[in-house]
């Protein structure tokens, strides 16, 4: 198991004048960090893979569709530019030298239809991720698609509905996120829905059921943990998190008001959380 923390506590793009975070982060005794990839320039990644690399740290990647690009859409142009933007991330992962690309990936995060996941749109989603599926495990890059809840995705909700695009997929290297903020939602049981998605699981996000301090929450991490070594998980546990004082996000995550005294408070605490729990 590895320990890492996402970075889209503090930004939506990793910068140089974000190193002197990086060296705290391992300071604070993670394994590694998770770079946000909103769009491909975002960030200077041979500079950020080189800061990175002298601090000890490893690296994954969360990334988002932007708005004009969608696995699933109706019109083929925007299938297309969710695949070019996609494979643009793969392609940033093996500069910055990330082991996992990982998200919603299939459509635009907050993009509601009123109305549930049609054939086509699993058809469609199939399709990208195979082709990006073949595209990621000649760069050697994992790619962890993850289930939202239902108040930010209308596509793909629980562990089951996940279980059933990657399995169509049928590429090794696809395979699907465990997030506990998401399961606390959706999930009719946490231990049964870990081991639904089963060796499928190759990315885990560690998150507060209010999205701040992990162990500060009424997430069962005792059930999640346990569960996950049951099912002989051994990958990340990757905390995430979001607050108000980063006002771009705040907005996009719903966050109104002050979940936690600080970033650090909320990054010391979920490391604790990872530490104990799985030992």
């Amino acid at each position: 198991m590895k320990a890492g923390m996402n970075l889209l506590l503090w930004t939506g793009a990793t910068v140089e004048e974000h190193f002197p975070l990086l060296a705290d982060i391992k300071k604070w005794g993670y394994d590694g960090v998770e770079l946000p990839m909103f769009a491909l320039d975002g960030s200077p990644w041979k500079q950020l893979a080189s800061e990175l690399d002298n601090l000890g740290l490893d690296r994954t990647v969360v990334a988002c569709l932007p708005e004009d690009a969608n696995l699933i859409g109706e019109d083929a142009a925007a299938r297309q530019a969710g695949l070019d933007f996609l494979k643009g991330c793969v392609d940033n992962c093996v500069t910055v030298g990330a082991e996992v690309l990982a998200g919603p990936i299939y459509s635009p995060v907050g993009r509601l239809v009123g109305r549930g996941a049609s054939d086509d749109e699993k058809k469609w989603c199939v399709e990208g991720l195979h082709a990006l599926g073949e595209y990621a495990q000649e760069a050697g890059v994992l790619i962890s698609v993850e289930a939202l809840n239902r108040f930010e995705t209308y596509f793909v909700n629980c562990q089951d509905d996940i279980s059933k695009i990657t399995d169509a997929v049928g590429i090794g290297c696809v395979g699907q996120m465990y997030d506990t903020f998401h399961a606390n939602i959706e999930e009719k049981g946490l231990a049964d829905a870990i081991r639904t998605g089963g060796k499928r699981i190759n990315h885990v996000h560690v998150s507060a059921n209010d999205r701040a301090t992990p162990g500060e929450c009424h997430i069962d991490f005792e059930t999640t943990f346990r569960t996950l070594k049951e099912i002989g998980y051994d990958g990340w546990l990757t905390v995430e998190a979001f607050g108000s004082w980063l006002p771009e996000l705040a907005g996009a995550t719903c966050i109104w008001r002050e979940m936690a005294p600080s970033a650090e408070h909320v990054a010391r605490g979920g490391l604790q959380v990872i530490r104990e729990g799985w030992n």
